[in-house]
């Protein structure tokens, strides 16, 4: 990255026009992230609505990927969830379906009708989402809440499902219009800016602890007094190591992969020569991204809310509490000192890591086709060095991506864990978890779309800056 041409590239017009509009449109999403939804006791459903959150690993998911949507209840609660799993449906169909295969391979036209298609798509499925989520609220969460329970009418229901299905309409549009900026992806940016936005309340909440000298005050050197609770600087200290050492990971294995060497054959047409030179194709180590954990996330969440649905009709129904106990993520809030951990606390931690290694596996394989990458590979006149053209490739390429998901699969599922790892840490030394969620997947959602903006401005600068080294 050269940052010099980027800071360059500040004195052009047109590129601080596209960098003010990208930022005055995130600032548009943190004012809707503050608009409530419209409904009867709005104070008594953000107190369920935290307790979901506090509660459950998709309620803490879905918080974060909305940036803080959920716990404020605002209109952009869905988010833009219906937009992402439009376009994982569309992914899965454009290779399922052949006139899909088709259409996604007739260039710019294809792409822009899948687009059109995906935007509707989104729509059905934040009306489906937004009734989902204040069912949840009413018929189970509130249903154990001391606060009691709420009631509404069809024209509260109506509001509120309009309310956040145009709240979710919005985010997509408000993407789509970063995107045409040409410095980012809009999507990305939003879901970016969702987990930044929580870092100063964390960080605020740890401050909060360190200044609290009731344990005691922190002693260096024997005469230096400093009025900080001593074993909260050794967490912080501990983490903000714990945090370099993570995103030095992060970066690494996001920028990790496979370099493979294609040679062109040279072909002669009339007195012109053609072809005899090489190229490169590189394969990314984990070229699934997040996806995986989405998946696994919403998978693990199915038989939570059944055991919910049960132990609300029958509250002493044994397999409504097992499966709501199995399938839920241990949190601080439920941890009991005197027992310590139990065996059913590894149960979720553990499905979750073997879900987000077997989604990896499956979603990879269906964005590195490598069938038909071998295909277009033979037609252009391209092979590699050692390996025949045709099937002998096929094997090759999947052979290659198997070996990089065997590692990226278990990186990704010990990213997602990491939240249970620290708690377990924390357990084991001060004998009870933190409560501070240190998203293994948020910091990977930052670092691959952090770097990824960054290569667009830098190609945007080089573009704008190209005159000056003339």
């Amino acid at each position: 990255m050269n940052f010099k041409t980027i800071f360059k590239s500040f004195k052009n017009k047109d590129m601080r026009k596209r960098i003010l509009a990208v930022l005055g449109i995130l600032v548009a999403y943190r004012i809707l992230a503050h608009i409530p939804v419209p409904l009867g006791d709005t104070q008594t459903f953000k107190d369920a609505v935290n307790n979901l959150v506090n509660s459950t690993d998709l309620g803490g998911f879905i918080n974060l990927i909305s940036g803080g949507g959920l716990t404020n209840l605002s209109i952009i609660l869905v988010g833009l969830s219906p937009y992402i799993t439009a376009s994982i449906v569309m992914q899965l169909l454009g290779k399922a379906i052949p006139s899909m295969e088709e259409l996604n391979k007739d260039g710019e036209a294809g792409r822009r009708k899948i687009n059109q298609w995906t935007r509707i798509a989104s729509i059905p499925l934040a009306v489906l989402q937004s009734i989902a989520y204040i069912f949840i609220l009413q018929q189970t969460v509130l249903a154990q809440s001391s606060t009691g329970t709420v009631t509404m009418t069809t024209e509260n229901w109506m509001l509120a499902v309009t309310a956040m299905t145009a709240g979710s309409a919005l985010l997509m549009w408000l993407g789509e219009l970063i995107s045409e900026q040409g410095i980012g992806n809009g999507t990305s940016m939003i879901i970016l800016c969702s987990i930044i936005s929580a870092f100063p309340t964390t960080f605020a909440s740890m401050l909060s602890n360190l200044f609290d000298t009731s344990q005691g005050t922190l002693s260096l050197f024997g005469w230096l007094e400093l009025p900080v609770n001593p074993q909260m600087a050794g967490i912080m200290l501990a983490l903000g190591i714990g945090l370099v050492i993570v995103l030095y990971f992060l970066v690494k294995i996001n920028e990790a992969q496979r370099i493979i060497t294609l040679n062109y054959a040279k072909r002669v047409r009339g007195n012109s020569a053609y072809g005899g030179i090489k190229s490169i194709m590189p394969i990314k180590l984990i070229a699934a991204g997040v996806v995986p954990v989405i998946f696994a996330v919403a998978f693990l969440s199915v038989p939570a809310f059944v055991g919910q649905l049960i132990t609300n009709a029958d509250p002493a129904s044994e397999v409504g509490r097992n499966l709501t106990s199995w399938f839920s993520a241990p949190s601080a809030s439920t941890f009991d000192a005197n027992v310590g951990l139990k065996g059913e606390d590894f149960i979720y931690p553990a499905i979750y890591f073997v879900l987000v290694v077997a989604f990896t596996y499956f979603y990879t394989s269906i964005v590195f086709n490598s069938q038909e990458i071998a295909e277009n590979l033979q037609k252009q006149g391209g092979f590699i060095e050692g390996v025949r053209p045709g099937k002998a490739t096929e094997k090759y390429f999947s052979r290659t991506v198997n070996r990089l998901n065997l590692f990226g699969s278990m990186a990704l599922g010990l990213i997602a864990m990491l939240p249970y790892i620290t708690d377990y840490i924390f357990i084991q030394t001060i004998g009870y978890p933190l409560g501070i969620s240190v998203s293994g997947t948020g910091l990977l959602i930052v670092v691959t779309v952090a770097l990824e903006n960054i290569r667009q401005i830098n190609s945007r600068a080089l573009m704008v800056t190209y005159d000056d080294y003339q």
